[in-house]
């Protein structure tokens, strides 16, 4: 469990009162989607540190801004997120620290946690409900593994789509490691499954072990042919004989 103390060292920037109401509702979703180890906590609490600036914003500024009306229907945005009613952008925008956004993740999660989000969406943003729906969202999305093997950059494309904001994430990565003891990588791994291509990649790229030529081989003398065979000696002994009168 995060410390009070802990969660300052991480981020400076989020006021004593803001971690007195956080703080008891994070610990509680890390604990019941098994952000549970401080490797796994400090990826989580970077990733949310960022997405949230810190906490200070658990639900998403409304402009619209050209890239929010994006959200609303007709669209292929909007049909990602399963907006199908006007106003769906505005209604399902993003809450919580991880910011879950659109009609579709609010019903879905919504849903695993027993709570209706599609009636009254704005309940995402409540800190009981927020932090249950980032810590969820974390584990239904296999980022606890890549935790396990601080696959950061991996973590960041799953969540972000990309690598927005990479740098800033990394910061607080760094020094959420530090704070909760994660310690530094280990110098040596059981190598990770690979799938397809990436074995193949692999195999190509690795180098291969340097092969010796053999030395050239000395052509075989045919010694049969170097000696005389019985008879010839024979022949030969008799030609040399001196010859009786």
């Amino acid at each position: 469990m995060l410390t009070d103390p802990q969660l300052q060292q991480i981020m400076p920037n989020l006021a004593r009162a803001q971690r007195a109401l956080y703080l008891p509702h994070l610990n509680r979703a890390m604990q019941a989607h098994a952000i549970d180890t401080a490797l796994r906590s400090a990826a989580f609490v970077a990733q949310l540190a960022h997405e949230s600036g810190e906490f200070r914003w658990m639900e998403e500024i409304w402009g619209p801004t050209a890239a929010q009306l994006r959200y609303e229907p007709p669209g292929e945005l909007a049909q990602r997120l399963g907006n199908t009613q006007p106003g769906d952008g505005k209604r399902f925008k993003g809450r919580g620290p991880i910011q879950i956004t659109g009609r579709f993740n609010y019903g879905k999660y919504g849903e695993l946690l027993g709570i209706d989000l599609l009636t009254d969406p704005a309940r995402a943003a409540a800190p009981e409900i927020a932090f249950a729906t980032a810590a969820l969202y974390w584990q239904s999305n296999g980022l606890n593994e890549l935790a396990d093997q601080r696959l950061f950059v991996a973590i960041t494309r799953r969540i972000n789509g990309g690598s927005n904001g990479l740098a800033d994430r990394q910061m607080y990565y760094a020094r959420a490691q530090v704070v909760l003891g994660a310690g530094a990588a280990p110098r040596s791994r059981a190598p990770a499954l690979r799938r397809g291509y990436e074995a193949i990649a692999a195999e190509q790229a690795a180098p291969r072990p340097a092969t010796r030529t053999p030395p050239p081989r000395k052509p075989a003398t045919n010694k049969a042919a170097a000696k005389p065979t019985a008879p010839r000696k024979a022949a030969a002994k008799k030609a040399a004989a001196p010859r009786r009168a």
